[in-house]
């Protein structure tokens, strides 16, 4: 069974009419952008599309661990799985420009891995020890305050117990975060490109994190897709569109993964000269200051061409392990890209969706 999500992000989620045509067109599931700065709230739209739609699946793409305390964001996940009826999933990673537009930085390592722990406590019902996140503004300890009794540890309270765990999703690029992701979340989503060599490397380094600890892990993968019969003006498109995932490769000032061919020449355009002033313009044709990718770097990181090579590309990464894709691009934006999404869902999805039924 394979999975396809669209991307968060865009301002088509916002209309209702967006989630009736994205569940008609056979999508699996919608994630929404929290990046206060760029997009609407994505609970409250997971909320509206739970309420409009009767299968598609909801998610968070991606939260952090900052921007909203990890109660907060259990509450708000667990609020969306009890309107829905079970089909919430909440995405989560260390944070871009939602805390770029906060004057911050991604989160680090060890706060990463105690937010994911404890949303996991959370969400199965159980309580968490007070302290460890940062707060806005200056702030008390509620012993401060008189009181008969007072809590001594946050939990979910109002959680039906009949409820079904919110899964955890966490959208992964490098080696650390990937490891981490495998041992403790039940979803993991990629951030590596559409190159099959990379999410080898990506699975394998899951992998042996997941043997270590007995636990099942579904695996995804975030991919820019652009199918159109016209090859060249789907080319322009992936240009300007594949500067914003690609980024995370080298957010960390070093690359995530294998090289090969021109990568390191891109790799080294991105970390410099990455205009994150236009983060949520995903189909501008100028991600980058000064510089630009190479169309075979493009072709290579996303996939751009007709709906037969877009199977193809999309069934090599199916053989490495993938049960998910998220996909940037097709049906997602309602200018340019309005006609190439729906030649994707009609005709890429059913293809891939047959092919893995078939074995």
């Amino acid at each position: 069974m394979i999975e396809f999500w669209r991307a968060g992000g865009g301002g088509d989620s916002t209309f209702p009419e967006a989630a009736v045509l994205a569940e008609a067109e056979g999508w699996d599931g919608q994630m929404f952008m929290d990046s206060e700065c760029i997009g609407a709230d994505p609970y409250v739209l997971m909320g509206a599309w739970a309420k409009l739609t009767q299968h598609m699946k909801l998610s968070t793409g991606v939260t952090n661990p900052i921007s909203r305390h990890p109660v907060v964001t259990a509450s708000a996940a667990a609020s969306v799985q009890a309107i829905s009826g079970g089909r919430a999933v909440l995405g989560i990673g260390r944070g871009d420009s939602a805390l770029a537009y906060l004057g911050q930085a991604p989160a680090r390592l060890g706060l990463f891995e105690k937010c994911l722990t404890d949303l996991q406590t959370l969400l199965s019902g159980g309580a968490i020890s007070f302290g460890g996140y940062a707060t806005a503004g200056e702030t008390r300890s509620v012993d401060e305050i008189s009181l008969g009794d007072r809590p001594a540890a946050s939990r979910l309270q109002w959680l039906p117990p009949e409820m079904p765990k919110v899964p955890l999703d966490v959208a992964a690029t490098g080696p650390k975060v990937i490891a981490m992701s495998a041992r403790i979340a039940e979803r993991v989503t990629f951030s590596v490109g559409a190159i099959a060599e990379r999410i080898d490397w990506a699975l394998g380094i899951a992998r042996q994190a997941q043997a270590e600890h007995g636990r099942a892990v579904s695996y995804g993968a975030q991919i820019i897709v652009v199918c159109d019969t016209d090859v060249e003006k789907a080319m322009a498109w992936a240009m300007g569109a594949a500067a914003p995932l690609a980024r995370f490769q080298v957010m960390e000032g070093q690359t995530a993964g294998p090289e090969s061919g021109s990568d390191e020449l891109n790799f080294a355009a991105l970390g410099t000269s990455y205009d994150m002033t236009k983060h949520g313009e995903i189909h501008a044709t100028n991600k980058l200051v000064g510089k630009s990718l190479s169309p075979d770097f493009v072709k290579r990181f996303a996939i751009v061409g007709p709906p037969n090579h877009c199977s193809e590309r999309l069934l090599e990464l199916v053989k490495c392990g993938l049960e998910r894709f998220v996909v940037v691009g097709p049906g997602f934006y309602p200018e340019p890209t309005g006609s190439r999404g729906g030649l994707f869902a009609s005709e890429v999805m059913p293809a891939v969706r047959a092919a893995v039924d078939g074995g």
